[in-house]
């Protein structure tokens, strides 16, 4: 049953005599010193190829355009004679419609994965982003598209594989009580690394267009939480009483300036024009990228002259870490500490931020300052504050009605 090593061969293994392929056939056979093939008596070209090793596996034997080819079908018992035999017959069929089925698979070997492209968005795009902006796209890309597309063709991913993932992002995740909470605005930024990444990846001919363009955005409902007069003050008064005033003086600062809390953090006494007020925020800490300018009050002067003085040094972090070299790191730990005493479990450090925002608008300050002060790089993110200009507008109809309805009472009489 075997071909004897005397016969004519195609690469070297016999032609002109074939057997029918069966399960139990490929089974019995048994291994030489050299790999060799048994072909099929059906299917011209499919064989079984006895490797040394004991393994086996199905290939399809061709000429194509006067090359001999051989194209690996693939491992037995995963495939098993009749798949094997339906797929050489596929074969046999591209080939007579002039087509070369090794050069596909070659083209689609050659052809960039997910894996490809996300390697090349973090190489290539995340640096150019604040550093924890670039940690958390790369947290987002591992451990939500890596898992179930890494070794997808870029090619292949439809707008329908987009929602996908974004329905599951939104689901969430169990908390440390158990509960799931839902996450429609995780969903929302993994959408928009993936229009991103993807709009990189037809700029690099990875493909034509763009499956995430589109991709359904989930309503989302904006956090505003606003510090009353009351509730800066008690923030305050725990501050005070804090012995290390590292983290008392950033959220003080991010109280005074509105300035993000990394913006704080790794401010350098460089940055600060103390006779004129100004702190020019350099680009690699801020989220738009850009050199932001801003005037500081007093108190932010007073705060930095005080920092100088206790650290005995006007040069470097203003707010220097543990780990020598370093700002300080994280912050989550005392600020859990301070709305625990404070009883304002429900404020982040970023409510500071808004805070600012309103007080400045309850001062008659404009979007456009507050927007300026903020460092908005689009205007409608500021237009979340135009509700809160109702108040001193208020104020100032009322004034009006006070000047002019004693005289319009007048008229009357």
């Amino acid at each position: 049953m075997l071909i004897p090593k005397t016969e004519s061969s195609l690469f070297g293994f016999a032609m002109n005599k074939r057997v029918k392929l069966s399960e139990r056939m490929v089974k019995s056979a048994q291994p030489r010193e050299k790999d060799y093939h048994i072909f099929d008596e059906e299917v011209r070209g499919l064989s079984l190829c006895v490797y040394k090793s004991g393994n086996r596996a199905f290939a399809m034997s061709y000429r194509f355009k006067g090359r001999q080819r051989r194209y690996t079908i693939g491992r037995w018992p995963e495939w098993s004679v009749t798949a094997a035999r339906e797929r050489a017959k596929v074969i046999r069929r591209q080939i007579e419609d002039g087509l070369d089925p090794m050069e596909k698979r070659q083209a689609a070997m050659a052809e960039p994965r997910i894996a490809d492209l996300v390697d090349r968005y973090q190489a290539e795009h995340l640096p150019r982003l604040a550093a924890r902006n670039a940690s958390d796209q790369k947290s987002m890309l591992r451990r939500f598209v890596m898992p179930s597309w890494h070794a997808r063709l870029v090619s292949e991913i439809t707008p329908q594989d987009v929602d996908a993932i974004l329905v599951e992002v939104a689901k969430g995740r169990p908390n440390k009580e158990g509960v799931v909470v839902p996450t429609p605005i995780r969903a929302n930024r993994v959408g928009e690394v993936l229009r991103k990444m993807f709009n990189l990846a037809v700029k690099w001919g990875m493909r034509p267009d763009n499956p995430a363009e589109t991709f359904r955005r989930l309503p989302e409902v904006e956090r505003d939480r606003f510090l009353s007069p009351d509730e800066i003050n008690m923030i305050i008064s725990v501050l005070d009483q804090c012995e290390d005033q590292r983290g008392p003086d950033i959220i003080r600062m991010c109280l005074l300036t509105g300035a993000r809390l990394g913006e704080v953090r790794c401010a350098t006494f460089e940055q600060f024009d103390l006779e004129r007020g100004i702190w020019t925020k350099q680009a690699s800490t801020t989220k738009q990228r850009k050199i932001h300018r801003v005037p500081i009050s007093d108190d932010v002067v007073a705060l930095i002259r005080k920092r100088r003085a206790a650290l005995g040094v006007g040069e470097g972090w203003l707010f220097p870490g543990d780990a020598e070299g370093k700002p300080v790191q994280d912050l989550r730990r005392f600020w859990g500490r301070v709305r625990r005493e404070t009883g304002l479990e429900d404020v982040r450090i970023h409510d500071l931020r808004h805070t600012f925002a309103s007080l400045l608008v309850s001062g008659g300050a404009s979007l456009e300052m507050i927007g300026k002060l903020l460092g908005h790089s689009q205007a409608k993110t500021t237009q979340r504050y135009a509700h809160l200009m109702d108040s001193p507008l208020r104020d100032g109809v009322n004034r009006v009605a006070g000047i002019v309805s004693p005289h319009v009472r007048a008229v009357e009489d």
